[in-house]
Order: C-alpha cells, then structure tokens, then sequence
C-alpha cells in the first residue's frame, strides 16, 4: 500500500509557518489527484492546498486554526483504497481525544521556545505548552504560574495562540498608568479615585454598542501599519497635476483598446508608467534600509494597493515592471486586480514590492497621506480626477479653461529620503502625468 505524506507547502521565501483554515476533506474521503484537502492562510495570502495524488485520507495530524511550520507533515493519503486502514472517530483531529503532543510537537521552527528552560513543555498539571506559546510567554515575561491561570480553548483545554496573545493585549490594557506628581494644589485622595476610574471604567454593552473581533487578514494589516509608523519617521509631500491630455487619450482608445487587446485599460497602468520612469530618474527612491545599510535594488517591482470585497487591502506586486509597455503594465494590473477580489494570488505575488502605489481616487478622495509599505521607503497616493478651471498659459496669453486636475502624494522614509529627492521624484511622476502624449498609438 502507498502511503503518501501531505506536507505543509513553502509559500515564499519569508514564509515558515501557515494556518490550517479549512478542512475540505476529511479522514475517510476520496480525494482525486490536484483536488483541493484544506485551505490555509499565512502573513502574505490565503491559499488551497491540493492533492499530491488520488487516494483516501487516512490520518489528519492538524485542527483547524492550527499553526504549522513548513514541511510538517499534515496528513496521509493512501493510493490504495482496499488497504486504505481509515482511523476510527476517535482518533479524528478534531476529537477531544487527541494526543495534545502529537499535534504540537513538530513546531521545531520556533527555535526560542525549544531552548528556553523557564516554560516546561509540560506543566504539573499535565497541560502541554507548545513551542508558540512558550515562545510568545518568554518574549512577554510570562511566568509559568501566569500561564497557568489563562483559560485554554484547545483540545484538552490547551492553550492557543489566540489565547495568550488575548492574554498579553488584555494585561497590557489593564496595567495602571504612572502615579501623577501630587502637588500642593492636589489631593492625594483625587489622584487616587482618578487612577481608580481610568482603569477600571467597563465597557458598557447595552444594546447601543456592537464589538466586532478583528479578522486575521486585519489583524496583519494592523500590525503592519504600526511597524511602519514605528519604523520610519514619515513625511508626506503634495503636487497638482494636469491630466486632461492623459484623460482625453483614454476616452478616445478605451473602446478599441477594448476590441484589439480585449483589456479594459485604466488610469493604474498609465500612472505606474509614470512612476517607473521616475524611478529610472531617481533610483534612490528606489530603495530598503537595513541597519544602517542602504540596499539599492536594480530591479523596479510596483506594488498596487488593491481592496477586498471585506474591505480589507492586500498589494500585489508587478514584477520587473520597467521591461513591461503599457499593454503589458495593464494586462498585469487587470490579472492581478481580478485574482485579488476573489483570493487567488499566489503568495509571491504579493512579495518583493520596490515601490507601492495606492488609488485614493477609487473611493472619490482627492488626496491622502498613505503609510510606506515596509521595507520599502516610498509609496505614492493618486486622488480622483475632477474637472476643475484653471490658468493656461499660451503664446496669446493666460486664458482660463476647463482641465482635468489631480493632486499626488507622496509619503517617504525622512531617514533616507530628504525633501529635495522625495519632491523631486513626485514632481517628475506629475510631469510625466502632464506631457502624455495625446496621440500616442495603442
């Protein structure tokens, strides 16, 4: 009997762990060679696995919401299906029967954990702690006696990921602030009931307030956001562009754009156009920080902040963006866009960004202050394009006209991007806006 081992897929380069999602088949099932057995999700994107080849599954190792490093062996399917041994119920995943060390015990990414002696793998009371929770108990200063008393969700009351890390945000929110400096004016008795009901004023829910658990794609997005904040000190610049040219081009091709490339051309690919030639002007903008090293990159991958139907945002990435024309810019923008709203990225289509743009003008703002998308060191904000009167000047003097007007802008990393080269770069972005040409073949 062939018995094949399913295996945690490698999702990218920086990816060593992913969450189980979704079981789609079960112990017992039929599968067919390429036919998807469970969705997981990592830090970067949600994807399916499918399988290696047609048989039964005949052992889960893995629950739903479990974390598993790369290359753990998730499963077993058997290519023989009259010698196929399927497991009794009990011995399900998903059973409160499950041996709690069997499910935990192939986390050996998590190297911190293994080697730290103040959590024990097993505490007195026989409840196991895996590698991820002891590592997140260390990086916290847990205590085991402080482990002890959190209430586990898991099988066999164990504790989860989810748990501790509700665990360390909730004691985090409850620690009391600092004693304020009592002065002569200031009663010792007022400093206290005010210390008092700062921290343990509740959350009233009576009906006129909904909490809402943030999803885990939201979560990542949260904690992405505050990273970059932390990290770079930002700074945000503004210029007005004159798009009319570009408009008018666009409303002139778009139909047999249509009919010759069967693509829907937009004004994304025409700004990342932009964009890229800029970078060829000013590659410093093209850039990382490590340490105190700057890493230049020779290759321009534009990054396009693209929204979900959960509203949430994930940023796709065109790769070698400066070998592609504008059919090419726009046949990728319109894939990528597409596979983005119904969760079919690859997780190295989302890696590897240079530069981010990101279309405020999509939801009707006119500008905005968006955050860099670490580790890049730049990320530029298009707002809509309206109609607007203004000065042009001509040979027979300045006259006043209807234009198509955008703003820009343009949030960069002050540690390595000044004011001169991040003005300069979005000013050359504009200019390029500015001068298409409004002949230009398709």
């Amino acid at each position: 009997m062939a018995k094949i081992e399913l295996v945690m897929p490698k999702m990218g380069e920086s990816i060593v762990e992913a969450t189980i999602l979704k079981w789609v088949k079960n112990i017992g099932d039929r599968v067919e060679e390429e036919e998807t057995i469970l969705e997981i999700a990592t830090d970067k994107v949600d994807s399916e696995v499918p399988s290696p080849a047609s048989g039964i599954i005949t052992e889960i190792k893995y629950k739903e919401d479990d974390t598993v490093a790369v290359g753990e062996i998730i499963a077993y399917i058997s290519t023989d299906e009259e010698s196929a041994n399927v497991p009794n119920e009990a011995s399900n995943i998903n059973s409160p029967l499950i041996n709690a060390s069997v499910v935990y015990d192939t986390e050996t990414i998590i190297q911190k954990a293994q080697e730290s002696e103040k959590i024990p793998r097993t505490d007195q009371k026989g409840r196991f702690y895996s590698p991820l929770v002891r590592n997140i108990a260390q990086e916290e200063g847990l205590s085991l006696n402080e482990l002890e008393q959190i209430q586990g969700s898991g099988a066999q009351g164990r504790i989860t990921k989810k748990d501790i890390l509700s665990y360390v945000e909730q004691k985090t929110t409850v620690q009391a602030p600092p004693v304020p400096v009592i002065t002569p004016e200031l009663k010792p008795l007022a400093a206290t009931s005010a210390s008092t009901i700062a921290i343990s004023t509740p959350l009233t829910t009576n009906g006129e307030v909904e909490i809402i658990e943030m999803d885990r794609m939201r979560r990542l997005i949260a904690d992405h956001m505050v990273s970059s904040k932390q990290t770079s000190p930002h700074v945000t610049s503004f210029v007005e562009a004159d798009v009319t040219n570009l408009v008018q081009w666009r409303e002139k091709v778009k139909k047999s754009f249509q009919q010759q490339h069967n693509q829907n051309i937009t004004f994304t690919p025409i700004f990342i156009e932009a964009v890229v030639k800029a970078i060829l002007d000013f590659p410093m903008i093209n850039i990382s920080v490590e340490g105190k090293n700057i890493i230049k990159k020779k290759f321009i991958n534009i990054g396009m902040a693209a929204a979900l139907p959960s509203g949430n945002l994930i940023v796709p990435v065109i790769k070698n963006a400066d070998h592609l024309n504008l059919l090419g810019l726009t046949k990728s923008v319109n894939d990528l866009a597409a596979r983005a709203r119904t969760n079919k990225l690859k997780p190295e289509e989302t890696q590897d960004g240079t530069f981010t743009i990101t279309n405020v003008g999509t939801f009707g703002n006119v500008m905005g202050t968006p955050i860099i998308n670490q580790p890049q060191v730049a990320i530029l904000a298009t707002g809509a394009i309206r109609k607007r009167p203004a000065v042009i000047e001509t040979e027979y003097g300045d006259v006043i006209a209807i234009r198509h007007m955008m703003f820009m802008s343009l949030s960069y990393d002050h540690r390595v991007v000044d004011g001169f080269l991040g003005g300069s770069f979005l000013r050359k972005v504009a200019d390029y806006l500015e001068q298409f040409d409004s002949n230009r073949s398709i």
